[in-house]
Formats: C-alpha cells, sequence, structure tokens
C-alpha cells in the first residue's frame, strides 16, 4: 500500500490541515478523538464531531472525551463543544449534494469564528457514504473538492474512514487525496502508567522525563503523573520536559500546584 508523503501525531494537526484516519479496533479510535478534542479545546478552538445516527448518543460520546474528568462536559455546555450526527452535515433532504455540504462546513467555520473561537476542528465519521450507496468517484471527488474551505486558518478536519465499511483500493485512494493522514493507536493507559511509575518511583531525587514525542496523554495519565511526583520526599524533583500543549493540560490538571514537578516546555516546531 502506497502511504501518503506525511503521516501525523493527531496532536500535531494545525489549523488549515484536512487528514484522514482509517479506524478499526474502537478503543484506539477513540483515544484518537480525544488527543483531538482535548487539544482543540486547550487551543480555544470549537470542536464539531460528526457522528454516525446509530453510534453512541451524545452523552455517551462526552463521557468517553471526558474519561473520568470534566473538560468536554464544560465545553458542551458553553458551545465549545458541538455534536451533530451525519444526515445534518451530509444528507438533510436525503441526498447528497457536494456544494451544499461545502457550504454547510463554511457556515459552521464563520459561526465558530463569530462565537469568539480560535478555529473550528471537525472529525467527522464518513460511514453515511456506503450506506446510502454513494459513488466512490462522487466521494473522492467531494474529498478533492473541500481544498479551498482549508486556504482559510481557521479549519481543521479529520474525516474517518472505517475499514470494515470502505474497500482497501478507496482508502488508498483516500490516503492519497487527504494531505495528511493521522496515526492510530497509542499506547495503552496501562502500559504508560506502568512506564511512569517506574520511571518516577525510582529512589533518584532528580528524575528527568522527556514527553517532547508523546502523541497522546489521557487526563487519568496526566494525573497519574502529577499523583506519583506530589508522593515523592520534599526536595525530590521530577522534569517533565514537553511540548506546550501536554504543558497546558498538566497545569489545567494542578501540576503547577505540586512542588516536586517543574514543566520544561519545549516550543513545537512548526511543520
Amino acid at each position: 500500500m502506497e502511504l501518503p508523503e506525511r503521516t501525523v501525531p493527531v496532536e500535531r494537526l494545525q489549523l488549515g490541515d484536512h487528514a484522514c484516519l482509517e479506524v478499526g479496533d474502537g478503543e484506539s479510535s477513540w483515544a484518537v478523538f480525544t488527543a483531538y478534542t482535548r487539544t482543540s479545546l486547550a487551543r480555544q478552538e470549537k470542536v464539531l464531531l460528526v457522528m454516525d445516527p446509530d453510534d453512541l448518543q451524545d452523552d455517551e460520546v462526552v463521557a468517553l472525551l471526558d474519561q473520568g474528568g470534566i473538560e468536554a462536559t464544560q465545553a458542551r455546555a458553553n458551545g465549545q463543544l458541538s455534536l451533530k450526527r451525519t444526515p445534518q452535515m451530509y444528507l438533510p433532504d436525503g441526498r447528497f449534494q457536494k456544494e451544499r455540504t461545502i457550504e454547510a462546513y463554511r457556515a459552521e467555520v464563520e459561526r465558530a469564528h463569530q462565537e469568539g473561537w480560535a478555529g473550528l476542528r471537525v472529525a467527522a465519521d464518513m460511514s453515511w457514504a456506503p450506506k446510502t450507496g454513494l459513488d466512490d468517484d462522487i466521494l473522492l471527488d467531494y474529498e478533492a473538492s473541500v481544498a479551498p474551505l482549508f486556504a482559510d486558518p481557521l479549519f481543521t478536519a479529520i474525516c474517518w474512514y472505517d475499514r470494515q465499511r470502505f474497500g482497501r483500493t478507496l482508502l488508498d485512494d483516500m490516503a492519497r487525496v487527504h494531505p495528511l493522514r493521522v496515526t492510530d493507536g497509542p499506547a495503552t493507559r496501562t502500559d504508560f502508567v506502568e512506564i511512569l511509575r517506574a520511571a518516577v518511583s525510582r529512589k533518584d531525587t532528580r528524575t528527568v522525563l522527556d514527553l517532547r514525542d508523546l502523541c497522546f496523554m489521557e487526563a487519568s495519565c496526566a494525573w497519574q503523573l502529577i499523583a506519583l511526583a506530589g508522593s515523592l520526599p520534599p526536595g525530590s524533583e521530577v522534569t517533565v520536559r514537553c511540548g506546550e500543549l501536554l504543558a497546558l493540560v498538566l497545569r489545567q490538571l494542578g501540576a503547577e500546584g505540586v512542588p516536586q514537578m517543574v514543566l520544561d516546555v519545549v516550543e513545537e516546531a512548526v511543520r
């Protein structure tokens, strides 16, 4: 299979990026969606999730995104997080019309701007297409035609394609049509917490954790890191070397209130 030239972790997507994501395993896919949402919320961007009507209910989606926290719940309450179903965006009268869909997304970008958000991030389930019998060529033409939307650096989108619904040929074509592809399958929570515990719980009074290349940290993992640092004896120091977004998440969860933790924030390189 020929892969696109640019494959990136989800948190490195920037405003103006258009990416595709192949999904298979539900748990790993939701880890990607959670990372995408939390990154966007931290950047003060609006998030629009366009879900299949037969998928989870809105409250279930928010609970998955929160993972024991309250960020997604708060964002939904203040309008920063919006959930819609695919017929609203793609099939409002039961038919797909390319230009109408593009205009609908352009209106969503303008609405986010008027509401005062830094931009709009969309993640859209494309499973509506095979369900309605849409021709593959029409879907490819649509994905290629949305390029002008991304000329405005207020818009980012992930189009996700379920491997069980789309053939390999179309998935490969989608990888070529989209400028970027998002990596899937981050490390499990258990693995990550075990690594943290082994690194932080040593008898060394000074520990440096280099997390600059970390693709995603769940809220529960961030809490574990902060709690582990806080449990160390006075005078101990855990330096967390990380990017700006992870530092923001740690600060939001109270890292700066833990004397044993020091954040060494490394400016993220521009692609």
